[in-house]
């Protein structure tokens, strides 16, 4: 069952890495469509898990805020005048449009989730656009990339093989402490040695891959925290071996922003 479930995840991984990596490469306008097609992905999964709780985000104003996340992220230094019209018109439309919806049971947490889905997805998803616009942008988005798949394959492969603490049994009965620790580790030596081909500092490369060892299995719990509240085991089905678009990038929420501000605060 094992070898199966590796064989599946590595052929589709064989099939979508290189599309990922040419449309870092290229950057600019296809780089920030595919970004916006993952993010657009994402919050459907995320709007349709909810439904499987029988809640009813509105898909349109999720999108809306995922829109406004990769916007700013695309202008970081823009004045950010159309920001607050923008937010305001999201968020009082998005109300307006449950109040239209009251035969609901939940029409409040119909809003709130509508709000925080698109939030969450495109605040957090649009730092991948604004890494790869800072200088060096492409090796730096290669960096916690790459060392979070790093990172999460080796907490698989320990956690697989060693692991027998659970880490979060409540949430995610197959996360191990063994697994974590492993994950870690590897994304410290991942890191550290990517950074050292790519010319970013072994230290910088170490140092980042320790954060993103710690914080990866942190977005993957919380998007397993969405999927068992709803009795779901994965956003979709849409990757073979991997589940959905959410599911493949909900470490990458994390670590991006966390590479972001890295090169922000501590290299710039």
């Amino acid at each position: 069952m094992l070898a199966s479930t590796l064989l599946t995840r590595t052929i589709s991984a064989v099939i979508l890495l290189p599309l990922v990596l040419g449309a870092i490469y290229v950057g600019g306008d296809l780089f920030f469509v595919l970004v916006a097609l993952v993010l657009g992905l994402a919050s459907f999964e995320f709007v349709r898990l909810m439904e499987q709780g029988d809640y009813r985000p509105a898909l349109l104003f999720t999108w809306g805020f995922v829109a406004m996340g990769l916007l700013v992220a695309r202008d970081p230094q823009g004045d950010g005048s159309w920001l607050r019209p923008a937010m305001a018109g999201l968020l009082g439309g998005a109300l307006v449009w449950q109040l239209f919806q009251a035969e609901r049971p939940a029409p409040t947490a119909d809003w709130a989730l509508t709000v925080v889905g698109g939030l969450y997805i495109g605040w957090m998803g649009g730092h991948i656009v604004a890494l790869r616009q800072v200088p060096d942008g492409m090796r730096w988005l290669l960096l916690p990339l790459i060392t979070t798949w790093c990172a999460d394959s080796g907490a698989y492969f320990v956690g697989s093989t060693w692991g027998r603490h659970k880490l979060a049994p409540r949430i995610s009965p197959g996360k191990t402490w063994e697994g974590t620790v492993g994950g870690c580790l590897t994304g410290i030596v991942a890191g550290g040695l990517l950074a050292g081909l790519l010319r970013l500092g072994v230290v910088h490369g170490a140092a980042l891959g320790a954060f993103v060892g710690v914080a990866s299995p942190l977005g993957d719990l919380g998007i397993s925290m969405i999927k068992r509240q709803v009795g779901a085991k994965d956003t979709s089905h849409l990757i073979p071996g991997h589940g959905g678009m959410l599911d493949r990038i909900d470490s990458l929420l994390f670590t991006v922003v966390i590479g972001y501000y890295y090169v922000q605060w501590v290299i710039s």
